[in-house]
């Protein structure tokens, strides 16, 4: 035995030089950050929170989130597979504990005749056994399951946030696309109308028949639209009701116009703070480190463990209890390269989850870059197409007056009701569009998500 703990003493130093994690382990922090954002946001905008849905005022938008957020089926799913990390968290950390066990035995022996007798023996006793943990190897596959465990969490989170983002995103195009076929089913009465009116100037002998048939196809082209409307409305209910984990015949949107919902002010904060502001970066770094620990664990498995046991038990008729007490020191000498291969492995995947966690940053940053671009840029769009809807419904009333007066052809009317029905669809487009670039831009700084501490978790060892 002592030769035993000399020898671990001698190989230790060197064992645990060789298990220390090196620089190419760690992740890098040569990833350039940008300084600004390419886009600017308002300095004096509000910051991103947790409940940024509210920001929009709709009461109906916040019901949805927090019942997605609370059954979608994406979400209760995220929710088991954290459960399934917190329980190989426990198993990876059993390990580090002695092992306990029980055992009893009972036996029976008669015999009959001249020399009949009967025996009754009964065995019990307790049996322990732990595995010095000299090099780490069990320490580091308990962190490398911790690791997991918090990359499953985070990406609870991620999961938690695409639903909440899809959510507002479904509710918005189905709202909007009611407004736009409220707009259709008005511009349609509004077509009939005036076919009324052409064909009443056609049997007085002061329009042709080729005005007729415009004003007719103008009517049917309508008709083809607001049919179009009416389908695209119901598939992106479907699809919210999907998300919701809802059947679709049981659930309607409520709401039916954009008009009354506010467009928020968001600030984008630095490009520094979005390493700490988005949970798919805090699974790929949780990720790393669990990889990191791998690596420590195979190169410790190609050093010897040492196994302690004991146990203690007694026999009846009784003659007293029975110890025993063992050391055994195992050592791998030839397993094909095995180990090594092992190792080999566990440095393979560190380089690659290194990778995708740059990646995974990388991407972060052009999500803020294009959704920063996509809110400036609806928002020139829109003022432009403010003033294109006012001219467009000016040049109508007056193209309107005057073909009843007798003063314009019939051609003018109809391209002035074409322009204006475009312009009247394209308002509610571009109020959607600006909405759901704010929600993108929410969804891309992390919708104000943080990271919580859950080291302290009781469920875990």
């Amino acid at each position: 035995m002592n030769r035993i703990v000399l020898l671990l003493l001698i190989w230790l130093p060197v064992a645990c030089t060789s298990l220390t994690p090196t620089e190419s382990n760690m992740p890098s922090k040569a990833l350039s950050v940008p300084a600004q954002w390419r886009a600017t946001s308002d300095p004096a905008a509000p910051d991103v929170t947790r409940d940024w849905w509210r920001s929009f005022g709709s009461r109906e938008l916040a019901q949805l989130i927090i019942q997605a957020q609370q059954q979608s089926l994406d979400v209760v799913a995220a929710v088991a597979r954290v459960h399934q990390a917190e329980a190989a968290a426990r198993i990876a950390g059993a390990p580090l504990l002695p092992e306990l066990s029980a055992n009893a035995d009972f036996s029976r022996r008669e015999q009959y005749g001249d020399n009949a007798f009967r025996n009754n023996t009964f065995s019990g006793g307790l049996a322990a056994s732990y595995e010095v943990d000299f090099w780490g190897k069990n320490r580091a596959r308990r962190d490398a399951a911790r690791a997991i465990l918090r990359a499953t969490e985070f990406d609870h989170d991620t999961v938690s946030l695409t639903v909440t983002a899809g959510t507002a995103q479904l509710w918005l195009q189905t709202t909007a696309l009611r407004q736009r076929i409220d707009i259709a089913e008005r511009n349609l009465d509004n077509a009939s109308r005036f076919l009324a009116l052409v064909e009443a100037r056609r049997r007085a002998g002061a329009a042709t028949l080729l005005d007729v048939a415009r004003q007719r196809g103008l009517v049917a082209a309508q008709q083809r639209m607001l049919a179009a409307l009416r389908q695209q409305a119901n598939d992106t209910q479907t699809a919210l009701a999907v998300l919701l984990g809802l059947p679709a015949s049981t659930f309607t949107v409520k709401s039916s116009r954009l008009d009354a919902l506010q467009v928020p002010s968001i600030s984008a904060g630095l490009p520094s703070d979005l390493l700490v502001r988005r949970p798919d970066i805090a699974s790929a770094e949780a990720q790393l480190a669990a990889a990191n620990a791998n690596i420590i664990a195979a190169r410790a498995a190609m050093l010897p463990s040492l196994q302690l046991t004991a146990s203690v038990g007694g026999v009846t008729p009784f003659d007293g209890p029975l110890y025993n007490v063992a050391a055994g020191l195992m050592a791998p000498i030839f397993n094909a390269g095995r180990l090594a291969a092992g190792r080999d492995l566990a440095i393979a995947q560190h380089e690659e989850l290194l990778i995708g966690y740059r990646s995974v940053i990388i991407s972060a940053f052009g999500n803020v870059e294009v959704a920063l671009n996509a809110v400036t840029g609806y928002d020139l769009q829109a003022v432009a197409q403010a003033q294109e809807l006012a001219q467009a419904q000016r040049a109508y009333d007056l193209a309107e007056s005057r073909y009843k007066a007798g003063a314009e052809i019939l051609m003018t009317l109809l391209d002035v009701q074409r322009t204006l029905y475009a312009a009247l669809d394209n308002a509610v487009q571009f109020k959607l569009l600006m909405l759901q670039a704010r929600v993108s831009l929410y969804r891309a700084l992390g919708g104000g998500w943080k990271i919580v501490d859950t080291s302290n978790n009781p469920n875990v060892l």
